[in-house]
């Protein structure tokens, strides 16, 4: 299978380029601007893939609200020019990776409420989540007016070795290994007790190309474990793989102007449909995810095919 990456240089792009070259496909990585429509278009005729996955992406939920202009701009109307450009290429199929935040407010109270299926009434909450809500109908109107096969992925939170500090366990896995080359004991963190539904990135990319070759067009399916945790379990965790003690203090300045109590996703209609599960247990995920911070500071290490 001939597949063309965008975002290939990002966190989730360079884990899923592995994984594909280890499939056996013939992989194009790009990361060509995706607000530059003249030169996506050309990059994609060129290459003519026989699927695309569409990674590329403004990601930082909590950056969304300092800059929503470019967040829109990025995820929609990018999301736009790579739809046409793998139309006009002949692309037999497109992943588009949307988000869980879509669902913004739904009614989860607490880990006893059930996990949410793909039926739930999108609410976005955040200037990111709105236009990920945005980018699936830009998605569904190139299915419905142009014929082209898409199909959605809905991924909750991933993680794992590679991912920017921006996003809340890595960052508090950088702190804590700055820590261990400095001496401090303490590990700044925002909103404890948050819940959220995380999956190893390396399972995430094996669950992309199982819907691009088996998920039907049109249908959006949850990328997720099925299982909430909280922040404050997820930075215990770390802090407890911490070479030497360590405590956690509250910082007010990384709190989110708004932010949502639990989000957890049901995933029986890509089990069902793909026979795709988790298989990496969180703790190891947490203690690769330590290690790249230890061994990779400032960098990005390219991650090995899985």
């Amino acid at each position: 299978m001939r597949a063309l990456v965008t975002g290939a240089n990002g966190f989730v792009g360079l884990h899923l380029v592995a994984h594909l070259a280890s499939c056996g496909d013939e992989v194009i990585e790009s990361d060509t601007n995706i607000l530059d429509r003249e030169t996506i278009i050309a990059t994609i005729a060129a290459t003519r893939p026989d699927v695309v996955y569409h990674l590329a992406a403004q990601a930082d939920v909590g950056g969304s609200w300092d800059s929503p202009v470019e967040t829109l701009r990025v995820n929609v109307e990018g999301t736009l020019n790579v739809c046409d450009a793998a139309r006009l290429a002949g692309a037999q199929r497109v992943l588009g990776i949307t988000s869980a935040d879509v669902y913004g407010h739904v009614n989860q109270a607490g880990p006893e409420d059930p996990p949410i299926d793909e039926t739930t009434p999108l609410r976005p909450l955040s200037p990111y989540a709105a236009s990920k809500a945005a980018a699936e109908y830009i998605y569904l109107q190139a299915g419905l007016g142009h014929g082209l096969n898409v199909v959605l992925a809905r991924s909750f939170n991933h993680l794992g070795p590679g991912q920017s500090d921006r996003f809340v366990a890595s960052a508090i896995a950088s702190r804590i290994a700055a820590n261990e080359r400095n001496g401090n004991t303490t590990v700044s963190i925002g909103n404890l007790e948050a819940r959220r539904d995380f999956t190893d990135v390396r399972d995430v990319v094996r669950a992309y190309r199982l819907l691009i070759e088996h998920g039907t067009p049109g249908d959006a399916y949850h990328v997720c474990s099925g299982r909430d945790r909280s922040i404050r379990e997820i930075a215990e965790q770390l802090v407890g793989l911490a070479a030497f003690p360590m405590t956690l203090e509250p910082d007010p300045e990384l709190l989110r102007p708004v932010d949502l109590k639990v989000l957890c996703g049901d995933n029986t209609k890509i089990r069902t449909r793909t026979g795709w599960e988790p298989q990496i247990p969180i703790e190891k995920t947490l203690y690769d995810l330590l290690e790249f911070w230890r061994h990779n500071p400032d960098g990005v290490e390219t991650p090995q095919p899985r």
